[in-house]
């Protein structure tokens, strides 16, 4: 055995462990998730957590949405969404529906544009010199590879250098194909006019061409000339150009059969 001021010093040695290891739990940081937080508010009423998601950036948005499926459900909503992309700028409104969830994610300015309907004696300096932008820029956004494309299209679109341009508008969703990009388009008088809007749902109905003969294309893996020749047949009907191809196929694994 030891000493008296040693025994003393095991009993103050157990003393401040057991202190430690009972000390009141909120001295340790707390991190607080779905695991281990009543989250039951949030999934009972939805209409509060959509007050909350729609106010996050994008980017935290998109991770709200692998929480569950009603946070999914929620943060997938256009109207979530939107609000998400046009709050940077204060954009009033956005019309039109992407091609793409994913256009919503990332709300830069090179997600807008301007439209510039062209008149004759426009070029692309003089737009640049107009608009405050780089000559590259506007060659850039519109695809050009040289000044000559200008004498081929209707309109150009413009790069946005100054945000505040964007505040109370109201910008339209539209694929050009042109510039083979999509893009939230700022019209200088607020909205397109008739000829703009023939010329959007024109560029509307090229895009959904293209995008069902890249369908059948993967689908059938072939070319875009032996996808489009199987369309044409089936006068744009995707699933019967399949047939028509899988016919053919059967037709040409026959013959090899009997030669």
């Amino acid at each position: 055995m030891g000493c008296c001021g040693e025994e003393d010093d095991q009993v103050d040695q157990i003393l401040s462990e057991s202190l430690i290891e009972n000390r009141p739990s909120f001295e340790a940081p707390v991190v607080i998730s779905p695991m281990n937080s009543n989250f039951c508010a949030l999934i009972s009423c939805r209409d509060v957590l959509r007050g909350i998601l729609e106010r996050l950036p994008p980017k935290d948005l998109a991770r709200s949405a692998c929480v569950c499926r009603l946070w999914q459900a929620v943060a997938s909503e256009r109207e979530v969404q939107e609000r998400a992309f046009k709050s940077p700028f204060k954009v009033a409104r956005v019309i039109g529906e992407p091609s793409s969830a994913g256009f919503w994610r990332h709300p830069s300015l090179g997600r807008f544009a301007l439209s510039h309907r062209l008149a004759r004696g426009d070029s692309v300096a003089g737009l640049a010199l107009k608009y405050s932008v780089q000559v590259m820029d506007i060659k850039r956004l519109n695809n050009m590879m040289s000044d000559h494309g200008i004498h081929s299209r209707e309109r150009l679109l413009i790069p946005i250098s100054n945000p505040d341009i964007l505040h109370n508008s109201t910008c339209f969703i539209e694929m050009d194909i042109h510039a083979k990009r999509e893009v939230a388009v700022l019209y200088p008088h607020g909205q397109p006019d008739g000829k703009s809007s023939n010329y959007s749902r024109r560029l509307i109905t090229e895009a959904s061409k293209r995008k069902i003969l890249e369908t059948v294309k993967r689908s059938m893996q072939v070319d875009d000339g032996t996808a489009g020749y199987y369309l044409s047949m089936a006068n744009g009907d995707p699933r019967a150009a399949l047939l028509g191809f899988s016919e053919d196929l059967r037709w040409e694994h026959q013959r090899d059969l009997q030669t």
